[in-house]
């Protein structure tokens, strides 16, 4: 939970003093009075320290081929969470490719990547006759279709099927097929598997036969905000906050993608429209290509003249622009999910999650498990450290009470603050993260009541930032007898500007009130800080680590100080990792 603090499109970063103030807490008066005057006379100035760097580095290897591995299971997540409510029912079909449905005979049609059935269902109601194979590599969509009020095995076949592996011959017969529906399918599909779907696409349709497509185009606001982010796998190709993907096409790519495959352009565009989204205060400039492919078995010689000049003339896009209602014609979005596509947070991104711990139970709103993974703001989610640091305050409330407390980086959940609350005289819950702050304040508001609320507030405070440091004292001139911070300290370069906020908010007195003993408490699991170079960092502020557990501290008077913490409560044998630590630091 580390105060990390983001714009809405900029990297996330840190405020910290510069070097020369902290350089200045540390080191010995041994320079000149010519240095020193020099230094006085340069203005103070605040740099921003890069917790995660502007190059926007994308997708690690890793989560590119967990992304790729585990797509059907972030799909089925996705229908779980929307079933058909996502995307429009494409009414528009009729008027955009009414031609090529209409005709003598009966249509066989396969739709793949049916998802819900936003296709499907409104086509067989336009086309008595038609018959539809819809096909999807989510068990979750073929179950929504197949459960649709509307379906029909006699007018529909729907079955589970992944096209860059699945033989589609073994469902439909090969060469059977009249028309093949994409619609916003084939961007779902790494770019170096997108020929396999057109090679298995070849087996079963009619020579002749029409692809119907429609998908993202470059430019479009999507992949505009995916861009300011750490989330591009490949060039035009992203993933989305809930493990989705999607790939932007251009007109060469798709061009040469279909030809080389065997299809023939008949007619390509790609479309623009200006969408209003008034209660968000939004405007969206969404952009879709649409296109029409002709599977031909020599290509090169049937190439009609028709087909070419489409072709030639493709790169124009057409322009359109809502600001009132959409019509069918504008975007396959359903009205407010839009947000899903763009990366943001929307409210329901979040979830509740109910946590029993000695005595108290809190129902705490989180960031949701499917959109953890390309979040950057770790506050946003629980950690286990703060689940056993609350369980040891509960156990061990002398370690809080009567006294001042400063939890450094809450995070959303705030469960030590509040458990604190109960016995302390004072709590200030702090993050530098807005979003989490203001889920941390709700989530104070719902668990606790008065007076309990009444001695805990909520605090911005990015670490090393003086404005927000002293807005913190305004309310406690004298410092905190007890600060407390649960998995703060794995990024190397927050580890100087968290302990010098800790050593400006502590309180100065060596044995304050009622013989207390100025304390700072750490708990967490070590991941890129090891321990030598926190207690490095520590000594430079003047903390002492005088107890640590499980190991404890040698020749340390203190030592045994937290073992006592986990004696005759049962918490070992509740420990939600085996990894945790806890250091006790108190002031040289």
């Amino acid at each position: 939970m580390l105060d990390l603090s983001f714009g809405a499109n900029t990297p996330l970063c840190m405020s910290i003093t510069t070097q020369r103030t902290l350089r200045a807490m540390t080191s010995s008066s041994s320079s000149s009075p010519t240095q020193d005057s020099m230094e006085q006379q340069k203005p103070q100035q605040t740099q921003r320290l890069q917790i995660y760097p502007n190059s926007n580095n994308g997708v690690t290897p890793f989560w590119r081929e967990k992304y790729e591995r585990e797509a059907k299971r972030y799909w089925d997540v996705f229908y779980k969470r929307h079933k058909d409510k996502f995307f429009k029912d494409r009414h528009y079909l009729d008027k955009e490719w009414g031609d090529y449905f209409s005709g003598e005979g009966r249509k066989v049609i396969v739709e793949v990547g049916c998802g819900a059935g936003n296709t499907i269902f409104p086509v067989i109601a336009s086309y008595p006759d038609a018959f539809v194979y819809a096909c999807d590599f989510s068990p979750r969509a073929i179950e929504l279709v197949k459960t649709h009020e509307d379906f029909k095995e006699s007018r529909v076949r729907a079955f589970v099927s992944d096209l860059t592996v699945d033989d589609l011959c073994k469902e439909i017969l090969p060469s059977s097929v009249d028309i093949v529906t994409m619609i916003f399918m084939l961007s779902a599909v790494s770019p170096e598997k997108m020929h396999l779907v057109l090679q298995n696409v070849r087996k079963i349709i009619k020579p002749n036969g029409y692809v119907l497509f429609r998908d993202y185009a470059t430019g479009d606001l999507a992949q505009e905000r995916f861009s300011g982010k750490d989330q591009k796998i490949s060039d035009n190709f992203y993933v989305r906050g809930d493990g989705t993907r999607a790939y932007y096409f251009s007109n060469e790519f798709l061009t040469n993608l279909f030809r080389e495959n065997g299809f023939a352009v008949d007619k390509l565009h790609v479309y623009c429209k200006q969408v209003e989204n008034r209660s968000r205060e939004l405007i969206m400039n969404r952009r879709w290509v649409q296109a029409v492919f002709r599977f031909t078995e020599d290509l090169n010689s049937s190439s009609s003249n028709e087909a070419e000049g489409n072709r030639s003339g493709s790169s124009e896009a057409k322009q359109n622009s809502s600001n009132g209602s959409l019509n069918d014609t504008a975007i396959d979005l359903s009205e407010g999910v839009a947000f899903d596509m763009f990366g943001a947070l929307p409210s329901s991104d979040h979830e509740i999650i109910e946590i029993k711990l000695r005595g108290w139970d809190f129902k705490i709103r989180v960031l949701s498990k499917e959109y953890q993974h390309t979040c950057k703001s770790t506050g946003l989610m629980l950690w286990e450290s703060a689940r056993l640091m609350a369980s040891v305050l509960a156990e061990n409330p002398d370690i809080v009470a009567g006294k001042r407390v400063l939890e450094l980086g809450s995070g959303c959940g705030g469960i030590c603050s509040m458990i604190a609350a109960k016995h302390a005289d004072l709590v200030v819950a702090t993050d530098g993260d807005a979003l989490a702050l203001d889920l941390l304040a709700k989530n104070v508001s719902s668990n606790l009541e008065p007076p309990l609320l009444t001695k805990l507030i909520t605090k911005r405070l990015e670490w090393g930032n003086n404005d927000h440091i002293e807005a913190i004292k305004e309310g406690n001139k004298i410092g905190f007898d007890v600060i407390i911070g649960t998995d703060v300290t794995y990024i190397p370069e927050a580890i100087l500007p968290l302990f010098a906020s800790a050593r400006k908010l502590i309180t100065s007195d060596a044995s304050n009130r009622h013989g207390n003993v100025p304390a700072l408490i750490l708990c967490h699991i070590f991941r890129r800080v090891d321990e030598p170079s926190l207690l490095s960092a520590a000594s430079q502020f003047g903390f002492r680590l005088v107890d640590k557990w499980p190991a404890g501290v040698p020749n340390e008077s203190s030592q045994g100080i937290i073992s006592k913490w986990f004696s005759d409560n049962g918490l070992l044998n509740d420990l939600p990792s085996t990894a945790l630590n806890i250091l006790l630091f108190r002031l040289e």
